[in-house]
């Protein structure tokens, strides 16, 4: 928010797309993270490689990344950029069970790329579902959330305990 009101609502409460035109091109960064949890067997069965459908880490990595450069096309109002960096990291977790998934977004210009990095996050979290639901339909997606910002008028934020 800035100040007292939502930065994509106008004057008149009538949705807008912020104009970033006067502001500074910095560098601008974001990581997310978001998790899949998941019977022992199926983190078993995907850490194998012997799923019906492949390498589930391999393809939710890259679909996490292709995710990350249609942000604007898939949430209203938000900016296309020109993003310099992305990485979807994925590794699996004996104590959830399932895998961890961590996204990082780089951009040198005038606006953040905090949506860039969730969208990452979220889409590769959904891969996984998608791949691995024959073996395990009651997985679950939890704790999506941005870890850390930085660059921008607002400056650098993380998030508790971080």
């Amino acid at each position: 928010m800035s100040g007292d009101r939502l930065t994509h609502l106008d004057a008149t409460g009538a949705a807008s797309m912020v104009d970033v035109g006067n502001k500074a091109i910095t560098t601008r960064e974001a990581v997310a993270e978001g998790r899949v949890v998941m019977a022992t067997a199926t983190l078993d069965l995907i850490r194998s490689g012997m799923t019906k459908k492949g390498d589930v880490i391999a393809i939710a990595r890259i679909a996490g990344i292709m995710a990350a450069k249609k942000t604007h096309e898939l949430i209203p109002l938000c900016h296309p950029l020109l993003l310099t960096k992305v990485s979807v990291d994925i590794e699996p977790d004996e104590a959830l069970p399932g895998l961890r998934v961590r996204a990082l977004a780089r951009v040198s210009g005038q606006t953040g790329v905090e949506m860039e990095a969730l969208t990452a996050v979220s889409v590769a979290c959904l891969t996984i579902y998608d791949m691995a639901k024959a073996a395990d339909r009651a997985m679950r997606i939890e704790g999506i959330r941005l870890l850390e910002k930085s660059g921008g008028k607002s400056g650098d934020w993380r998030a508790e305990g971080q």
